[in-house]
């Protein structure tokens, strides 16, 4: 490799960078309005689709503003077209199970109560390391303080905790959660 390589590979022509600059206040404003338009349900994480859009806006984000293809326009039109598809994608899941059952993954139990579903775990690809540092991240202190751990649809994990003398833990909470029967009684 010489100068030469290093160079173009570091460099920019100095007629590209206020295109650069344009294509990103562009791209800003427009992400800014599509925004606006459609409610912040646009990069939300509900399901694994919205999970996608927004990945997919962060990298034509990207592209139109460091790439002269696709051009500006072109980038816009994507945008708006991956800003619709979701708008319209939220709509049918509000209105059909069955779409709703095809687009989300069902949240899964990790622990009920005390006990680590291993099962579970191996299922969804979740270590105990994993298991433990969401613990700690929900401040929990002992075992016994845990009512639930779940999985959810988004690939959070929600640690449902509290006092054993507490109120108990509603079960409407864990409606739709794989495994959530393991709870009843507890």
């Amino acid at each position: 490799m010489d100068w030469t390589d290093v160079w173009n590979w570091t460099a920019s022509s100095w007629k590209t960078l206020p295109l650069v600059f344009a294509s990103t206040l562009g791209v800003y404003l427009l992400i800014i309005a599509y925004t606006r338009a459609f409610g912040l349900r646009s990069f939300s994480k509900m399901s694994s689709f919205d999970f996608a859009a927004t990945v997919a806006v962060g990298s034509l984000m990207a592209t139109t503003i460091v790439s002269p293809s696709p051009s500006l326009v072109q980038g816009a039109a994507a945008l708006l077209s991956l800003y619709v598809l979701q708008r319209a994608l939220a709509w049918m899941r509000q209105r059909s199970d069955a779409v709703a059952k095809i687009v989300d993954n069902d949240p899964i139990l990790l622990m009920a109560g005390e006990t680590i579903l291993e099962e579970n775990l191996k299922k969804t690809g979740i270590t105990r390391s994993d298991l433990r540092s969401k613990l700690r991240e929900a401040n929990v202190l002992t075992l016994a303080q845990v009512r639930a751990v779940v999985l959810e649809t988004t690939g959070d994990i929600s640690v449902l905790h509290g006092d054993a003398d507490g109120p108990e833990l509603e079960m409407w909470l864990l409606e739709g959660v794989t495994d959530a029967h393991l709870l009843r009684g507890r």
